[in-house]
C-alpha cells in the first residue's frame, strides 16, 4: 500500500482546548502523526496540487481566513492560540468583519480547535496527502493511505471544528470524481460523526456518504449524524447515518458495517474513500466504543472485500500509546 505523509503536518501543536466545561490539554497532538508514521514500512511525500482542489470543497472566504488568521491574531497583540468565543447561531451571513475575534467565531463550530502559527501549513499538507492517495488509485494502485494530521471530517465548506480545518475526505472525493474515478462513496468509521463531510455533500448526488458513529444524542457533534438525516434535494438518499450506543463492541459494529457496505454497493460506487478513525478503540480517552486492536484488521478485511479501489484518510484516534498498533492493524487488512 502506498502511504503519504509530510513532516510539516507535525507543526500544528495547540496547547489546550475547552472541553466539558473547562480547559484541558489538547488531545490532537503532534505525537499522533509521529506515532503512526513510525509504524509505516515506507512513506512517500505528497505531491503539491496547490489550492485548487481544496477550493473545490472550501469557500474562498474561509480559505483566506485560515491562511491569515494567525497573522491577524498576533497583529492584534494576542498571545497563545487563537480560539473563537462568540458564534453566530442565528443570522449567519457573510459580514465584512474586521476584528479577528469576530472572524474566528464566524468560521468556527466549537472552541476546541485552536489556530496556531503552523495550523495552515499542517492542514494544507494533510490535504495534499489525501489528494496523493487518490492519485495512487488513478495510477492503478488498489489502496492508498493518507496520514492526515490534523484530521478533517468535522470541517465544513466554511467552518472549522472538532480539531479539523480542511476536510481531507471531501477533498479526496471531489478529486476522485475529477479524475474520472466516480461514482465515489465515502465511508466514515471514526467514533464521531463526520458532520462536515455530510454537510458538504448533503445535496450532492455525485458522492454517497455513509457513517458509523456514536449516537449524537450522547456524543459530539450532537447536532448532526442522526438516522433521519438522509440527504436533501438532489442528494436525497445519498446519506446514510448508522448511530450506535456507547459500549458498542465488534459484534454490534460488524452488523452496522455490513449495512453500510451493502448500501455503498447498491448505490454503484466505483471508488471508496474511507475516513478512518481509531478512536473506536476501547482505550480511547475521548470516546466510548469497545473495539480491540485485532478488530481493526477484521474491519479492514470487510471493507477490502467490497473490491473497490480505496483511499484511506486518517481521522481521529487519541490513545496515543496504542495508536500506531491500531492503525497498523487496520492497514494490515488490505492486501494489494
Amino acid at each position: 500500500m502506498r502511504c503519504f505523509f509530510d513532516e510539516r503536518q507535525l507543526g500544528h501543536a495547540p496547547t489546550r482546548e475547552f472541553h466539558n466545561g473547562g480547559w484541558t490539554d489538547h488531545a490532537e497532538i503532534p505525537a499522533r502523526g509521529a506515532t503512526i508514521a513510525a509504524t509505516l514500512p515506507a512513506i512517500e511525500p505528497p505531491a503539491d496540487h496547490g489550492t485548487a482542489p481544496i477550493a473545490a470543497v472550501h469557500t474562498a472566504r474561509y480559505l483566506d481566513f485560515l491562511q491569515n488568521a494567525w497573522a491577524d491574531w498576533t497583529a492584534a497583540g494576542r498571545v497563545g492560540d487563537a480560539i473563537g468565543y462568540v458564534f453566530p447561531v442565528v443570522r449567519r451571513r457573510p459580514l465584512d468583519l474586521t476584528r479577528i475575534d469576530a472572524r474566528l467565531g464566524a468560521f468556527s463550530m466549537d472552541a476546541s480547535t485552536p489556530i496556531t502559527a503552523h495550523s495552515w501549513d499542517a492542514a494544507y499538507w494533510g490535504a495534499q496527502c489525501a489528494l496523493s492517495a487518490v492519485d495512487a488509485l488513478a495510477q492503478g494502485a488498489r489502496h492508498g493511505f493518507a496520514l492526515c494530521r490534523p484530521p478533517g471530517h468535522h470541517a465544513g465548506a466554511d467552518y472549522l471544528g472538532g480539531y479539523c480545518f480542511l476536510n481531507n475526505a471531501a477533498i479526496a472525493a471531489r478529486h476522485a470524481v475529477a479524475q474520472g474515478l466516480g461514482p465515489v462513496a465515502i465511508l466514515d468509521v471514526d467514533y464521531h460523526h463526520g458532520n462536515g463531510t455530510q454537510d458538504i455533500f448533503l445535496d450532492d448526488p455525485t458522492v454517497f456518504f455513509a457513517s458509523i458513529h456514536a449516537d449524537p444524542k450522547t456524543d459530539y457533534p450532537f447536532y448532526w449524524g442522526h438516522a433521519d438525516e438522509t440527504g436533501e434535494g438532489a442528494g436525497a438518499g445519498t446519506t446514510l447515518n448508522l448511530p450506535l450506543p456507547r459500549g458498542t463492541d465488534w459484534t454490534t459494529y460488524a452488523s452496522a458495517l455490513d449495512t453500510a457496505l451493502a448500501a455503498i454497493r447498491a448505490w454503484g460506487a466505483r471508488t471508496l474513500i474511507v475516513s478512518f478513525g481509531a478512536d473506536t478503540f476501547a482505550g480511547d480517552p475521548i470516546a466510548g466504543f469497545a473495539l480491540q486492536t485485532a478488530d481493526f484488521t477484521t474491519m479492514a478485511q470487510a471493507i477490502a472485500a467490497a473490491g473497490l479501489p480505496t483511499a484511506i484518510v486518517m481521522e481521529g484516534g487519541y490513545a496515543v500509546d496504542a495508536l500506531g498498533a491500531n492503525v497498523a492493524a487496520f492497514l494490515a487488512g488490505f492486501t494489494d
